[in-house]
């Protein structure tokens, strides 16, 4: 077991600094992921938030797709961030013409659930397996869980629908941890990828 994961965050649209900072904070060897090598280097990989449907077609562009799908298959740690939730359900209910998603989470998942950007908010959320109380989501155009299969298991809900879902080595959050200065929920996936490696 590695002390200091090395913790890749998909830099291909998105809020990636953010994530590497946040994981850095917690004792992760954090680095941007472009490129398939790059991925192999990884021992987990957090999908950033951004536009989802941009992500998807820059993703098949590098050549990132089925790199992506084989290693979260195979059972590499991943965590998910708003459009990075949207990249890992198994299904979209309302995908964009083209868009694809990496999957691995037997969710269905709406995209700008909770409306449009001048709708984004804050709110406290509990999350099951973070401690010392609720962690602050910010919510920005932000998606939610429509319904999970038996493999996944809801860990937070916000206003009555599911904004965090996990399976096995798969996270996934419908708001943004990295950009609140609170980063036990980096620290927990930081803890999920030790305990694989």
């Amino acid at each position: 077991m590695s002390d200091t994961p090395v913790i890749g965050v998909l830099a291909l649209q998105g809020d990636v600094r953010e994530h590497l900072i946040a994981l850095a904070s917690a004792d992760a060897l954090a680095r941007p992921v472009r490129r398939p090598e790059e991925l192999a280097e990884v021992d987990g990989l957090v999908i950033p938030g951004g536009e989802s449907t941009t992500m998807s077609k820059l993703a098949v562009l590098f050549g990132m797709l089925e790199p992506l799908r084989e290693r979260v298959r195979a059972g590499m740690p991943v965590y998910g961030t708003c459009a990075g939730m949207i990249l890992l359900a198994d299904k979209i209910l309302d995908p964009r013409s083209g868009q694809e998603t990496v999957g691995g989470i037997d969710m269905i998942v709406r995209r700008n659930a909770f409306g449009r950007q001048n709708e984004s908010f804050e709110a406290a959320v509990e999350v099951a397996g973070i401690d010392d109380g609720p962690v602050e989501g910010v919510f920005i155009r932000a998606p939610w869980v429509e319904s999970v299969g038996a493999r996944a298991e809801v860990v937070a809900e916000h206003g009555g629908h599911i904004v965090a879902v996990r399976q096995g080595n798969a996270l996934a959050t419908s708001f943004h941890p990295e950009l609140t200065g609170d980063h036990r929920v980096h620290a927990y996936f930081v803890d999920m990828v030790r305990a694989v490696t």
